[in-house]
This record gives C-alpha cells, structure tokens and sequence, in this order.
C-alpha cells in the first residue's frame, strides 16, 4: 500500500469520524488509536508523517519490538490487547502511554505489585464485558463500579483513566448499541471519580460506538485492510 492510498483512508476514517462525533455533539472529540498488527513499521511511519499518532498493539512481544524500532518517532503507544499475568514485567518496560484491558480485580492487583516493586506508574482503562458474552474478557457491568472504585482505592500505581469495552458480537445493531450504551452510562458514573476516556468502537462499528458516546476508537481493518 502506497503512501497516497494510506492518506485516502486515513482521510475518509477521519471524515467519517467527524461526521459521527457531530452528530452527537460538536464539542464531543474522538481520539483514534490505529490498530497496527495488521501491518508493518513502513506503514505505520507513513501513517504518522500523515498526521497519525496514537496506535495500539495487543500482543506484548510485539508491542516492545516495535517501540524499540520505531524509538525515533514519539509515537504515543496502546496495549489494547489481553493481558497474561507472565507478561505483565514486559509490559511494564514498554511502558504504553495507556493499558485498555484491566480486565479483573485479579489482574489489578497483579499490576500493582510489580508495579510498586517497580515504583512506577500505569495509566489503565477497565474492560467491561458489557455484552455478558462467555468468549470476552472483561467485569460483569453490575459489578464495574465497585471494581473501578477497590482498583482506584487499593492499587494506587494504577491511573484509572475510565473504561473500555469491545461492542456485542452480532449483526443485530440493537444488541451492540445496548452493549454500548450500557458501558457509557458506567463511564457515566464514573466520571465524577476522574475517569475521562470511554473507549468503545472498532473498524466495524465505531460510528455507532460514538454515537452511544465513545471518545475513543481502535481501527485496524479500516485503515490497513
């Protein structure tokens, strides 16, 4: 893919997310985290010579190899991924400007301890599985404000920045708003306890995701596929 195609689709998401966040508010901004496992190191430099400054990983090896090639750019990184508790060291080298998916109180309490032993900081969001889908990571949305307020309590090298959640697996658009709708109305909540990042929406629905109130969007498929 050329640099002239990667500018046309980096163009049209950008139109497309204009339009949505209108819609919902002309004061509302959407940050766009481009979802780089599905392509190079050339293509993402050529995404950020084109404006684009946020991108997200979700494997942690891959994650450290590319900060480390890409190291001359200040390219402002995301574990968007699933994170494995044996993993957690390597994250913490890495060291991403934001972690989406705290997944667990378990998990939490996890990163703290090594992140004390460390004594440094993450910035994290907490994944909602708002859907109550089996095959998703994520805390029960009954259960999402307590966890966020014990994590926020008991694991102060954790910054929670807010919540993120992957929309309902289906073709029903009713049932994947709901999911949406469901998490906005804990970030909702939550917001009066500083959280300020609501990351819903992907390649395949994040039009909808800002409509229920994202303001933060992973696109892979959309910009490199």
């Amino acid at each position: 893919m050329d640099k002239e195609m990667m500018r046309e689709r980096l163009d049209r998401l950008i139109w497309r997310v204009e339009e949505a966040r209108i819609k919902r508010s002309e004061h509302h901004i959407v940050k766009i985290v481009a979802v780089s496992k599905y392509t190079d190191e050339a293509h993402i430099q050529t995404l950020y010579e084109l404006g684009q400054r946020a991108f997200g990983e979700s494997r942690v090896q891959m994650l450290q190899e590319r900060i480390e090639k890409l190291e001359s750019l200040p390219i402002e990184w995301h574990f968007i991924g699933r994170l494995q508790k044996n993993k957690i060291n390597h994250l913490i080298r890495a060291n991403p400007f934001l972690m989406h998916s705290l997944d667990s109180l378990e998990l939490a309490e996890a990163l703290q301890k090594r992140l004390a032993d460390q004594n440094t900081q993450m910035a994290c969001l907490l994944q909602i599985n708002s859907a109550r889908e089996a095959t998703k990571a994520g805390v029960d949305p009954d259960e999402a404000e307590d966890i966020y307020l014990k994590i926020k309590e008991t694991c102060p090298h954790i910054s929670l920045r807010g919540v993120m959640t992957i929309g309902a697996h289906t073709d029903e658009k009713e049932a994947v708003k709901q999911s949406f709708e469901t998490t906005y109305k804990i970030f909702e909540k939550l917001q009066k306890e500083g959280a300020d990042i609501c990351s819903m929406g992907m390649s395949g629905d994040f039009e909808l995701a800002i409509a229920c109130g994202s303001n933060m969007i992973r696109v892979g498929s959309a910009l490199f596929q």
